[in-house]
């Protein structure tokens, strides 16, 4: 591969791109398309703002753990390289491959959104919302080849330009006064809705760990990764709040719950159809920056894991502008395959997925929860640039709510985590794999 760099990435970037890789990172399909879901969980207009307030609130204790251990161990792959550290590499390898699944799978239903949205706007309806999906990830393919420059100066213009959209929509939303139309009435409260809402809430605020994935491209990682996680974090919540108070501001709960893209619809009811194909342009923008940042974390990933002789080495190899290209192909070829096999089942493509993402960050964040206390006591003596205030507490709180979260979703719906856990197990031959061949072949370079 000509310009080969070997396995250096280019500390090119600043806290802008931080921030930007977190808002691109997470802004996206959940807030265009969950707020019906939460509120068919939710069935009341309080609840639903508690729920999303709740909701941000328990990410920024989540992120205390995550945050602490990347200021101290600022490498690239994201949890992979901290737990390997913190916990061994048996642990690391475990962690590494559920990141690499919940990647893949989270972005195969972030693209089947971006498909489904593709052809509410009458595009490409020749084409399956597979299909449409699949191409999407060929277009990030391709910018990403090019060089982190430019798909770090594509990440930054996205994640402004779809959260500049978002309050615009907001204001928009708050100054209309639609006429009053017939609704249906809102749901009656249900325990498994409102597990289902939960997983939503949960799935719309993912990706806000997006920083440690950079920490060797971004400059001063020990200071401006703790940055723009927080600060990135507190900007989600409160455009997530203001989205949905002014979606209920036009739509009642009744109409809310049986809305694909509530943002468009609300728009529409207020404005016309001409806003609600403006709204779906939005969204449209949302996923396809999403969908970008998520292929750069499994990219680094790839990189991580094959840097430490986990998977083939030469997917380690970083052009001269900085991408690592055979591990952003392998990324985006895994992708590729799950969109096509739940496309071939012909079943609820993006509920099928959802499905099967939310178990494999839970257990992610739960070790990283284990490895702040482990790591604290392995060795105390390390340098802690950003260090969680009233330690241990975030992270006991941490580990036991996605404990929790992870219990009550596998037991709601066992045959969704019977699947993932299937995959999980396929890092046992890998991880032996990686240590008779792979690992073999890092030590002879």
């Amino acid at each position: 591969m000509s310009g080969d760099a070997g396995g250096r990435l280019l500390r090119i970037f600043g806290l802008g791109f931080g921030l930007a890789v977190v808002l691109g990172g997470v802004i996206g399909s959940g807030i265009m398309r969950n707020p019906s879901v939460v509120a068919a969980g939710f069935p009341d207009p309080v609840w639903v703002m508690l729920a999303w307030a709740g909701g941000g609130l328990f990410i920024a204790i989540d992120a205390m753990p995550t945050v602490e251990l990347g200021a101290v161990i600022p490498r690239a792959g994201g949890p992979y390289a901290i737990i390997s550290r913190a916990l061994g590499p048996r642990a690391g390898f475990l962690i590494g491959w559920a990141d690499w699944c919940q990647l893949t799978v989270s972005t195969g239903f972030i693209a089947v959104a971006f498909g489904e949205w593709v052809h509410r706007l009458g595009w490409l309806g020749a084409l399956s919302a597979g299909q449409v999906a699949m191409l999407l990830v060929a277009a990030c393919l391709a910018v990403n080849w090019l060089g982190a420059r430019g798909s770090g100066a594509a990440g930054n213009i996205g994640s402004a330009l779809k959260a500049i959209g978002a309050l615009v929509l907001v204001a928009a939303l708050f100054s209309a006064h639609p006429a009053s139309a017939p609704a249906p009435p809102p749901p009656v409260f249900g325990w498994a809705a409102a597990i289902t809402a939960l997983r939503a809430i949960y799935g719309s605020y993912g990706g806000w760990q997006a920083a440690i994935y950079f920490s060797e491209e971004v400059q001063a990682p020990e200071r401006n990764v703790a940055r723009a996680t927080f600060l990135g974090i507190a900007l989600i919540a409160a455009i997530y709040l203001l989205v949905n108070a002014a979606v209920l501001h036009v739509l009642p709960v009744g109409a809310l719950v049986t809305s694909k893209l509530a943002a468009a619809d609300a728009a529409a009811r207020a404005f016309g159809p001409g806003s609600g194909v403006a709204v779906t342009g939005l969204a449209i923008l949302c996923v396809a920056t999403l969908a970008n940042v998520q292929i750069l974390e499994l990219t680094r990933t790839n990189f991580a894991l094959a840097r430490a002789g986990r998977l083939p080495p030469a997917l380690a190899r970083v052009s001269a502008g900085g991408t690592p290209r055979r591990a952003l192909l392998l990324g985006c070829g895994a992708i590729c395959a799950v969109v096509a096999l739940a496309d071939h089942a012909r079943g609820p493509l993006y509920e099928t997925l959802l499905d099967l993402y939310a178990p494999f960050i839970m257990l992610i964040f739960l070790a990283m929860s284990w490895a702040v206390i482990a790591l604290r006591r392995a060795e105390p003596e390390l340098p802690r640039p950003w260090k969680m205030p009233l330690y241990p507490l975030p992270a006991i709180v941490s580990l036991v709510l996605n404990l929790a979260l992870l219990s009550v979703f596998l037991i709601g719906d066992w045959k969704a985590g019977l699947w993932s856990a299937l995959l999980l197990a396929c890092a046992i031959p890998l991880y032996r794999l990686g240590r008779t061949r792979w690992q073999k072949e890092t030590a002879l370079r």
